[in-house]
């Protein structure tokens, strides 16, 4: 079976562990057993390298114009958000990418830009606990929860900040490869997952 394909949209000022945590989730995914479920690319706006927050520099693997189709979108967070969801090239890309999807993720304040785009209309949703008000803001449709690490939806689903990022695409691998998949992942990367059995609140946010 050909993996599925994991396409990520970066931009400057993008949180770095908004990327790299479920690029790490989806690229370990079922190696230590031969297998390849996924195929991660990396897709920015232009060629070139981009600039994640403080400074952590990235060379993506192709352009929005030339991205695979994605079974999986993902739209990490960042400070960089406030400009993307603005910005009409991402916005029509994400537009045209979204209903092929077979599972739409966002990550943090990705959130904002699948809001401004509608695409959390009707739907629950989170974001970095620092940001709720803004997601309520541009999301007036959808319902804004607190206290969780990632809220699933069917189709789209949408992890609180930076870290819940992990939780929620480990849960992904669960859903779509059995629960023994993804707790080998889990244990590979050393990683201790929250599955929303601990809220934020016993994180103390």
């Amino acid at each position: 079976m050909a993996p599925r394909q994991v396409v990520m949209l970066v931009f400057d000022d993008a949180e770095v562990m908004d990327v790299s945590g479920p690029f790490e989730v989806f690229s370990v995914a079922g190696r230590r057993h031969g297998l390849e479920p996924f195929s991660v690319t990396l897709v920015a706006e232009r060629p070139g390298g981009v600039s994640l927050r403080n400074g952590f520099r990235l060379l993506p693997h192709t352009t929005l114009d030339r991205a695979p189709a994605a079974d999986l979108l993902i739209i990490p967070g960042g400070m960089g958000t406030r400009r993307e969801m603005h910005n009409p090239v991402v916005r029509d890309w994400l537009l045209r990418a979204a209903p092929k999807s077979e599972l739409l993720l966002s990550v943090c304040t990705g959130a904002l830009i699948l809001a401004s785009a509608g695409l959390l209309d009707g739907l629950e949703a989170t974001t970095h606990h620092g940001a709720l008000d803004l997601l309520r803001e541009t999301a007036p449709k959808a319902r804004v929860r607190e206290g969780v690490r990632f809220l699933d939806n069917g189709r789209v689903v949408v992890a609180a900040g930076i870290s819940a990022g992990i939780d929620m695409s480990l849960h992904v691998v669960e859903r779509l490869l059995g629960e023994d998949m993804a707790e080998e992942t889990a244990r590979y990367m050393e990683y201790h997952w929250d599955r929303n059995e601990a809220g934020l609140e016993d994180l103390g946010m």
